[in-house]
């Protein structure tokens, strides 16, 4: 697969899903509850992040047993860390931020991949590369809206999934930016709700969630 053809691949993925919900999984039993719960809100896009133990078999545990999720690996730091989830049979990839030796791995790997970005240095870096989707990363933390109009100026063809910081309050505001096409956060599955098992309240806050967004 060509290059445009993951970064077309990857636009549509994350255009189709609005929002896409950030997973840390501590307990391996949490993946596919958390999961269809999130699902069975209209929240189907996941990113399981490389962040626990437990990751790799929470990602395989999902794509195993909640075929309606569409299963993309985040927290990618690492080519040894793209090469495993591509063999996970993960849909995408993102990182938190961006090597050359990821970028070069990535653009190698056949997996739609999301490079992080903060600066503009950082974002020339991903686009020299063919990257022009990449992640916004920390969103709130590095300046915000305002800080994306302003790198919207040099560089229109850039596209950006937005995390840090945003939350119910602040999603549909993101999302209005015309640059932004999709946005992450873990507002969707509070730590808290996950280690008490309230998969019901966590499907709520998932519709809610969509109903805002249509709303707007």
């Amino acid at each position: 697969m060509t290059m445009a053809a993951k970064q077309e691949k990857l636009t549509a993925l994350f255009a189709a899903a609005g929002v896409i919900p950030v997973l840390t999984i501590e307990r391996l039993e949490d993946a596919v509850p958390l999961a269809k719960a999130l699902v069975g809100g209209g929240v189907r896009t996941l990113e399981v992040t490389l962040r626990t133990k437990v990751a790799v078999e929470a990602a395989k545990a999902i794509i195993a047993e909640v075929p309606e999720a569409i299963v993309g690996i985040g927290t990618i730091l690492s080519p040894g860390d793209l090469a495993r989830a591509a063999a996970l049979g993960a849909k995408f990839g993102i990182s938190p931020g961006l090597t050359p030796e990821l970028l070069q791995a990535a653009g190698a790997s056949e997996l739609p991949f999301a490079p992080g970005i903060a600066t503009a240095s950082e974002l020339m870096q991903a686009l020299a590369h063919g990257f022009e989707v990449v992640k916004f990363f920390p969103a709130e933390q590095a300046g915000g809206i305002k800080a994306l109009r302003a790198l919207a100026g040099p560089f229109s063809n850039a596209r950006f999934c937005p995390t840090g910081g945003i939350g119910e309050a602040n999603v549909g505001t993101w999302l209005a930016e015309p640059n932004v096409i999709a946005a992450g956060g873990s507002w969707l599955c509070p730590a808290s709700e996950v280690r008490s098992g309230n998969w019901a309240r966590i499907t709520a806050i998932c519709e809610q969630t969509m109903r805002s967004l249509k709303a707007a």
